[in-house]
């Protein structure tokens, strides 16, 4: 089989990348606003969850509410197709767990630095 044929590749076309799983697994705990999430995610810009946000939106994974009030509320959630991540993203996290656990224990060789 072709890679280009796989379709784990079009699953990562959907949720791979640094951060799109990151939101989905704190959505699928509970809806959450913007602000919620960029406290969770400090290492992420504005920007860059901005963006991964209307994409997982774009793909019917994460739904967008917002409140017209003020000051303006959005809340974002996973949609009943984003729910369907459910038992991938449960896998992700046990297996990175143990991966965490493993890795502790046996810490990567390191590649000598090369000299200037």
């Amino acid at each position: 089989m072709k890679a280009e044929e796989c379709s784990v590749r079009a699953a990562l076309a959907v949720i791979g990348g640094k951060w799109k799983p990151v939101i989905a697994r704190y959505l699928l705990l509970e809806t959450r606003r913007f602000g919620e999430l960029r406290k969770l995610m400090p290492d992420s810009t504005q920007k860059m969850l901005t963006q991964q946000l209307r994409e997982l939106e774009a793909d019917g994974i994460v739904a967008r509410k917002v409140y017209h009030q003020v000051p303006p509320k959005v809340e974002y959630s996973l949609t009943p197709y984003g729910q369907t991540l459910r038992p991938i993203l449960e896998a992700l996290c046990h297996w990175g767990k143990k991966h965490a656990a493993r890795t502790r224990l046996k810490p990567r060789p390191r590649t000598p630095k090369a000299r200037t």
